[in-house]
């Protein structure tokens, strides 16, 4: 027994000896030096190097001297970060390590753009949470940030799935498309914000109609043109330019270009007869020197759609071209292409009527006498974008960075009214303009535009200067239209052409005055000129003109400065928080001119002093913290929003919208969200929001036949329109072997719409109003609603040349659920009662596509 047990200790002995021989033999180090783009040496960047699945990893700082050293690292392949201050992250996604052998490194930190920081955030926190994480934000954020990666857009939304979709889990977020998912013109709401108070930009060109800045979802970047989306809900810095981002900003970026080369073709087949079919083409880098690269993608689209008779039909296409001189000058060219057409009516929901005899009804095929005949209503949209970047250092710590761009939108929308004798018929119709019978609209745009910025990294900090600057020309009318004929009336209800010019130049300072503090601080100034002319019409917008005139012209001119300051501290490597103050404005639309310009047969100029500017002022603060197994961020906000207008169907014009004063507002509240890693590739994720958005003045200025009075506010304290009280998302998601699996659940929290009213308003001298026409508000309660989305892929890899061939079943809608998430009523009033006449906008019905992707890839020896 002795002996046995002298022999069993001289082998545990010599296992032991031979596995540390080994081990000393297969382990080695990796040292280096950190750099910025002039060359001089980083001190105390963060220093991270990690295995793909995580389960080795050596983290450190540079030093004094910008060198750095990881000891005891084991042979293999290795992802590098580096981090720091006013520095976009470096990932270097393969660093082969080999056994009893120093690997020699060198790091260069350039100034980072948007592009560069959404996909690299996650892996330099060596978080493992924050890499499973299906949305997430930043260490280094300066505002309230979530970043939606390229991993959830192909992974946890469906295949057809719009930008609004995109960004629908993330906190205090809402959006609903009636007709399915990506099958419609959907709208974002958050923090009291609806569509035209916020920026979408794409590749950080800021995009939006001329008359309001609203948007498109179903016109411009179908989801196989986004790569991923960085959502940012603040007015950003002095840097951040476009026409409305004290709101926020939805900044959706294009697909990275890929090294190894790639064929990548999916077929998607869904519900309601949905077909997507898409063919995306990486090059790879090409020529002998390897300096030119492209990305390509071609998709077609088409769906009856969730409700009835809804048809829609898009294709697209877009590329993307970038030569590399070296790593630090890059040219990039990208253009986007698409075409839609629809059989959308003008009003997007049913009647509860229609809605209680069946749940997804909106147009008929068989009575052509009604205007909800499908072949009466239709939408004929081709749009572009395109743009050529190029970036390069200047010296001395100097870089530039400049996009010049155009696009354009072309909507031509014509669809049915019921007319006063209630049926549409040859007759009826006739003779043109004696009741409307339908509209001949048009909405259509092309703008050239340039985003310049120059910067200049000291050992103080980031100096930022730059101009944006876009003209803009419009053309936009509506016609009564015969919808059987198709012959317009010769008086349209409007006829408007302008053109538009915007600046923003800006300047701020990014103050780095220890390694953990970082302070921002800086201004821009906004300039907007309005060149309108409206020809004559048949009293919608400016009346009949006296004989002999064609047209009226109208001149405006808006400024302000907007200044911004920020503040991030990182208490730890893992660890930040930040305060923010900052201010943004938005002109009025030009709907404002929309009066009457003739009295007694006179031509008279009744817009003699412009409607002032909307303005906002945000503050608020948050910390972001990311441990090894979970990632927390929360936010405080508070936004004054002044001046603000309110949008409510115009009586006199079909399809028209007239904007009044609704005085200023303030939104204020709290934003959570949390990764919780379990186990295996299992997620948790959850957020949660409270606010509320409400008006506050107590008086409103208005002009009347006596001059301008004051009126009391009948608003004061009422909900503004669409801001749920409360939101919640949970989520489970896996992520291993292959697998990705996402479950999605979110609760809107209740809410309230507005409702048009005629009241008497009281003035603040004693006198009271005639029976005037305002925008009531809390008036049509929405209850809450709850929405769940599964998705189930999986990833063929093991293939050597199929590595990007996927298998995705996705379920939209998941329980079915029904509810009414919007309304607009038939009857005016202060209070609401349920009619039939209500207009509806209604949860779509669960929906199931599969989709299967081919990819083929140069294998990779």
């Amino acid at each position: 027994m002795r002996s046995a047990r002298l022999q069993f200790a001289a082998l545990f002995t010599a296992s032991i000896l031979l596995v540390s021989t080994l081990s000393a033999q297969t382990a080695s180090s990796v040292a280096g030096s950190v750099v910025d783009g002039k060359g001089a040496l980083v001190a105390h960047a963060k220093i991270a190097l990690h295995s793909p699945d995580n389960k080795v990893t050596r983290n450190t700082l540079s030093d004094e001297a910008g060198h750095f050293a990881l000891s005891n690292v084991p042979a293999g392949n290795y992802i590098l970060d580096a981090d720091a201050p006013g520095f976009a992250t470096t990932h270097q996604a393969s660093v082969t390590v080999a056994g009893d052998k120093a690997t020699e490194l060198s790091v260069t930190l350039r100034i980072g753009n948007l592009e560069q920081m959404v996909e690299v955030q996650a892996d330099a926190s060596n978080s493992v949470a924050a890499q499973l994480a299906p949305m997430d934000a930043r260490l280094d954020a300066r505002s309230a940030r979530t970043e939606i990666t390229s991993h959830f857009i192909e992974n946890y939304t469906t295949p057809t799935a719009d930008n609004t979709e995109m960004i629908f889990f993330a906190p205090g977020t809402f959006s609903v498309n009636p007709n399915g998912s990506g099958l419609g013109d959907s709208k974002n709401f958050f923090r009291g914000f609806s569509d035209g108070n916020y920026d979408i930009t794409f590749d950080g060109i800021p995009y939006e109609d001329t008359n309001s800045p609203t948007h498109h979802s179903w016109a411009f970047f179908p989801a196989p043109f986004i790569g991923s989306v960085d959502f940012d809900r603040s007015p950003g810095t002095a840097s951040t330019v476009g026409p409305t981002p004290f709101g926020g900003s939805i900044n959706m970026l294009s697909k990275t270009l890929r090294q190894n080369p790639d064929i990548i073709g999916s077929v998607s087949y869904g519900s309601w007869n949905t077909i997507l079919t898409d063919v995306q083409v990486n090059s790879g880098p090409l020529g002998a020197n390897k300096k030119t690269h492209f990305l390509a993608d071609f998709n077609h689209l088409t769906s009856d759609g969730f409700q009835t008779w809804n048809a829609q039909m898009r294709s697209a296409g877009d590329i993307k071209v970038e030569y590399r001189f070296n790593d630090e000058k890059i040219l990039t060219g990208y253009s986007g292409v698409g075409l839609l057409d629809t059989n959308t009516p003008n009003t997007k929901g049913p009647t509860r009527t229609q809605y209680l005899a069946q749940y997804n009804y909106l147009l008929q095929n068989t009575d052509n006498t009604r205007s909800d005949y499908a072949g009466y209503n239709y939408y004929h949209i081709p749009s572009d974008f395109e743009y050529v970047g190029f970036i390069m250092p200047l010296g001395h710590g100097w870089h530039v960075d400049t996009k010049q761009y155009t696009y354009s939108y072309y909507n031509q929308q014509n669809y049915a009214s019921t007319p006063k004798t209630g049926v549409i018929s040859s007759t009826n119709c006739l003779p043109e303009g004696t009741q409307t019978c339908g509209v001949d609209k048009l909405n259509s745009y092309r703008k050239y535009g340039d985003i310049t910025t120059v910067s200049q990294v000291s050992k103080y900090g980031i100096f930022r200067t730059g101009l944006w600057y876009e003209w803009a020309t419009t053309s936009r009318h509506q016609i009564p239209q015969d919808p059987i004929t198709l012959k317009d009336t010769v008086l349209p209800n409007f006829n408007e052409f302008f053109h538009t010019n915007s600046y923003q130049p800006f300047a701020e300072y990014e103050w780095h005055p220890t390694l953990k503090l970082t302070v921002t601080g800086g201004a821009k100034f906004s300039r907007y000129t309005f060149d309108l002319k409206q020809l004559s019409d048949n009293g919608g917008a400016v009346g009949t003109l006296p004989a002999g005139q064609t047209a009226v012209y109208h001149y405006a001119t808006f400024n302000t400065v907007l200044p911004s300051a920020d503040v991030n501290y990182r208490f730890r490597e893992n660890w930040s928080a930040y305060a923010q103050f900052g201010t943004g404005s938005l002109i009025p639309p030009s709907s404002v001119f929309d009066v009457p310009n003739v009295v007694s047969g006179v031509l008279v100029n009744p817009v003699t002093v412009l409607p002032k500017q909307t303005k906002a002022y945000t503050y608020q603060t948050g910390s972001v913290l990311k441990l090894r197994r979970l990632t927390l961020d929360g936010d405080f906000y508070y936004v004054l929003f002044g001046n603000g207008y309110t949008a409510s169907p115009d009586p006199t014009a079909a399809g028209a919208n007239e904007y009044q004063s609704s005085g200023n507002s303030t939104t204020k509240g709290f934003e959570g969200e949390a990764n919780i890693s379990l186990t295996h590739g299992f997620l948790l994720y959850t957020n949660g929001t409270v606010g509320s958005a409400r008006y506050t003045s107590q008086t409103i200025l208005t002009g009347t036949s006596t001059g301008n009075k004051y009126y009391i506010n009948p608003n004061n304290g009422a909900a503004v329109a669409s801001t749920p009280a409360n939101t919640e998302t949970w989520g489970l998601t896996y992520n291993s072997h292959g697998f990705d699996f996402g479950w999605l659940t979110k609760r809107i929290g209740p809410m309230w719409n507005d409702n048009k009213a005629t009241v008497k308003l009281n003035y603040t001298d004693g006198t009271v109003s005639g029976s005037t026409s305002i925008t009531a508000s809390q008036v049509i309660p929405i209850d809450p609603f709850t929405l769940s989305n599964l998705f189930l892929n999986y990833n063929v890899r093991q293939l050597p040349y199929f590595g990007e061939s996927k298998l995705r079943l996705s379920f939209n809608n998941l329980f079915n659920a029904q509810g009414i998430t919007g309304l607009t009523a038939a009857t005016a009033g202060t209070t609401f009662t349920p009619n039939a006449g209500d207009t509806l906008t209604l949860l779509p019905g669960r929906s199931i596509t599969v989709s299967f992707q081919v990819g083929l890839t140069r294998h990779k020896e």
